[in-house]
């Protein structure tokens, strides 16, 4: 059995919140369901897999050994951005986010495995689309395609995000929801 996890940064209470407050902008009508909030956690992805579900604990503690040692990140929000049909929060995607970034993914991919179904998300709740992309994050969203946002919702507009800079100490490990949200926090670390 799989399960369908993230690796990911949870911005600090201030940029949640913002993020928060325009996801519920965005037209319901546009929306396919994707609100953030409490259980649909506002995150900037560093890595996304299929793994052994009878494995998360050693995957679990391989990042908090390859975070040991890390600093806070000083992010920018550059302002908005989209997807295929998602709009988010566009990331400067720094030296020091893409050094993680880099060396979580080298790290995961022995326990990378294909064949992931929707039963491996929350719920077993999932679109073909989150399945396709999870398993295909490595080939088509990391190292040199690896484009850290954070996503809001979907829209036709993008919505008015204003640039700004903060600091993020906290990173989870989070088993994956509908849309390929972070929907459960497996276990996370302060840098």
């Amino acid at each position: 059995m799989f399960i369908a996890i993230a690796v990911a940064v949870l911005p600090p209470p201030a940029i949640a919140r913002r993020a928060i407050e325009l996801s519920a902008s965005l037209p319901r009508s546009e929306s396919l369901g994707l609100l953030l909030g409490r259980d649909v956690l506002p995150h900037i992805t560093l890595t996304q897999h299929f793994v052994p579900a009878d494995r998360s604990d050693q995957i679990v503690d391989r990042v908090a050994s390859a975070l040991a040692g890390s600093e806070p990140l000083r992010l920018t929000v550059t302002g908005a951005g989209r997807g295929r049909s998602s709009v988010w929060m566009a990331i400067e995607p720094t030296a020091a986010l893409s050094q993680i970034h880099r060396r979580l993914m080298d790290l995961l991919h022995d326990f990378e495995r294909e064949g992931g179904t929707p039963a491996a998300f929350v719920d077993g709740d999932a679109r073909p689309g989150d399945v396709e992309w999870v398993a295909g994050f490595r080939r088509n969203a990391s190292y040199e395609a690896y484009t850290p946002h954070i996503t809001l919702g979907h829209a036709a507009r993008l919505p008015p995000v204003e640039p700004m800079s903060f600091d993020a100490a906290t990173i989870a490990a989070c088993h994956l929801g509908r849309f390929c949200t972070c929907r459960r926090i497996l276990r996370q670390w302060k840098l």
